[in-house]
């Protein structure tokens, strides 16, 4: 029987997943087994030891508990659980990496994959200076927004495509220059082949069909996945029965958007608002 080999210093997830694969297998026990002992399906330890799926508190207390360690797992799981990622985002990255097309829509600040250095360490320098985070977080959330970008430097790139609300573009984060700078960035990145970049208006109005932020991936064999988040975690979709709605009504914002001749149009009129 072939077993993925771990990767423990990938991250957190895939440290407490190299980590419970090591308690079993001490113990001679399958995934079944452990299952069973915790309440969970064989396969869901599976995709925790793998690093498909994060280790929730319940998994952990019930781990602790089967193997006799104390509170140590639940400590773990803790840990990770307090980095700058949200639970769900992990998965949604190695997804993200390998994605033929990107669409995505965002409120209120400019997505990840767009930001500049600048613009990114502002954000996390402001969670951190109000308590939401640690530096230690901010720090890896500016990371984490750089490894993206250079992840989807590849051949052949990914398509990406992007709107805007409109919020994005007013919301000042930082100084004068951290904004000029961000808002060239979203002109270059209009420029390229394998991107659309459009801003859905204010006046759209009741028009909107998304009033959070939405990111459609469309796999290299073609299947697609949709990704959400609250303010606590985020939630990787993969029915089609959930997902195809959310592509069609994402084909409708961008339908009711500008085009991106009016949308760079609008971006370049601000810069010089501000110059």
């Amino acid at each position: 029987m072939n077993r993925k080999e771990l990767k423990p210093e990938a991250s957190p997830a895939a440290a407490f997943g190299e980590r419970l694969r090591r308690l079993r297998d001490e113990r001679g026990w399958t995934q079944d087994e452990l299952g069973v002992r915790t309440g969970f399906s064989g396969t869901h330890i599976s995709a925790v030891e793998t690093g498909r799926r994060s280790p929730t508190p319940r998994l952990a207390a019930s781990a602790d508990r089967a193997f006799g360690t104390g509170d140590s797992l639940q400590r773990q799981c803790l840990a990770i659980r307090q980095t700058a990622l949200l639970e769900g985002f992990p998965e949604y990255l190695r997804h993200e990496r390998q994605a033929a097309e990107i669409r995505l829509y965002e409120v209120g600040v400019i997505p990840g994959l767009l930001q500049t250095p600048e613009y990114a360490k502002t954000l996390a320098d402001s969670d951190a200076m109000r308590g939401a985070s640690t530096p230690e977080q901010a720090e890896e959330h500016v990371r984490t927004v750089a490894a993206r970008q250079d992840s989807l430097v590849r051949n052949p790139p990914p398509l990406i495509l992007v709107v805007l609300d409109e919020s994005c573009l007013l919301r000042p984060i930082g100084d004068r220059d951290t904004m000029d700078a961000q808002l060239a960035r979203l002109v270059e990145f209009a420029r390229l082949p394998n991107s659309v970049l459009q801003v859905a208006p204010f006046d759209m109005g009741a028009r909107r069909p998304f009033t959070l932020p939405v990111i459609v991936l469309t796999q290299p064999d073609r299947t697609l996945l949709c990704y959400a988040e609250s303010s606590q975690r985020g939630h990787l979709e993969r029915e089609s029965a959930f997902v195809l709605p959310t592509l069609t009504a994402y084909h409708q914002l961008q339908a009711e958007a500008l085009s991106q001749a009016a949308s760079v149009a609008m971006i370049e009129q601000l810069r010089k608002g501000r110059s």
